[in-house]
């Protein structure tokens, strides 16, 4: 079968490699169909790794697939069935673990893609504790993007942020793969959204999801003109995961007692902050880690009722590398899809 390998840093090749041996009792086999691109990815072609990996390494951390035979014990899943899989590798016993709280699995083995072999192989077994149904009116393309996009804002804005209808957001980078969800299930309960982009080009296609005000934050300070349309009281929540470059002036778009919640640094993971600022207006400040199973099948449901992802682009894994550098260029209006 045909594998996506990373064999060095900014080296991707397509090796051919043994198909796995029929599934363990719990495990089930999968046709991997689709795989989504996220930053992570990038990451790891550039070598940013935060733990020692050997290479080469099978890519992927986020895909759909089908599935082909399950072992005895895994009787939730049939031949054909679409399904989803877990990014990563967790104990399933630990306490988090036990509480649903998947992603912070005190005993996890590594990211698949990123650690230990991920999701750009034609076949792949993998223990059904970590694998989702995908409902019927679902396709895989979109499925793809549930297991961390569209799950990751799940846990962001409705775990951590708790978002209630009819509040006003912030949401950086709203063509992103990440913002583009942000919108559509702020708005799918009723929040007023306002975003950034980082080009004119981008602005009428988050309007098109149902963004209520848009500022190119190269051309205008996206802190003052959310202050202006707010008429200076501030928005409830901002959705940050830019990072230094946004964080401060993210603060100075909250109202009192508003708040924060970010789940990555992509322009750095260091900054300052006033203290005085956060606590006299009682900023809530929350980090949002991944997701959990629960948040992907809550996902899956949102895609079936209606809110189905931004799809930029639909890549052969041989064109793996090209779709690497759009997504370095910030060109990239919601998800780039690897078919296999």
């Amino acid at each position: 079968m045909r594998a996506l390998t990373l064999v060095a840093d900014r080296n991707l090749t397509i090796v051919d490699m043994p198909p796995p041996p029929p599934p363990a009792d719990n495990e089930v086999q999968i046709r991997v169909r689709a795989v989504a691109l996220n930053h992570i990815d990038v990451w790891g072609y550039r070598g940013m790794a935060f733990a020692k990996r050997k290479m080469p390494l099978v890519v992927g951390a986020e895909a759909s697939g089908e599935i082909v035979t399950a072992g005895k014990n895994a009787t939730r899943f049939k031949p054909g069935q679409k399904v989803v899989m877990y990014g990563a590798l967790t104990c399933g016993t630990c306490k988090a673990c036990r509480e649903g709280r998947d992603n912070l699995c005190e005993n996890v083995a590594g990211i698949m893609g990123f650690h230990v072999d991920g999701f750009a192989r034609e076949l792949m077994n993998l223990d059904g504790r970590l694998v989702i149904p995908v409902p019927d009116n679902v396709s895989l393309r979109d499925a793809a993007c549930a297991p961390i996009a569209f799950s990751t804002v799940q846990h962001m804005l409705f775990d951590n942020a708790k978002l209630q209808p009819g509040e006003t957001v912030l949401v950086h980078a709203g063509g992103s793969g990440i913002g583009t969800a942000a919108i559509l299930m702020a708005k799918a309960i009723g929040c007023t959204v306002i975003t950034t982009v980082g080009s004119d080009a981008k602005i009428e296609g988050v309007k098109a999801l149902g963004a209520d005000h848009v500022i190119n934050y190269r051309k205008d300070r996206f802190e003052g003109e959310t202050r202006k349309i707010t008429r200076k009281k501030g928005v409830d929540v901002v959705f940050e995961h830019v990072g230094a470059d946004t964080f401060n002036g993210s603060l100075l778009c909250l109202k009192r007692g508003g708040r924060l919640v970010t789940c990555g640094s992509t322009s750095g993971p260091t900054t300052t902050i006033n203290l005085m600022q956060l606590f006299q207006q009682q900023y809530r400040i929350i980090g949002s880690f991944g997701a959990s199973m629960r948040n992907i099948a809550e996902s899956l449901d949102k895609m079936a009722q209606g809110i189905k992802p931004i799809i930029d682009t639909e890549v052969p894994v041989e064109d793996v590398e090209k779709a690497l550098v759009r997504m370095e260029s910030r060109q990239v209006f919601g998800k780039i899809i690897v078919t296999l």
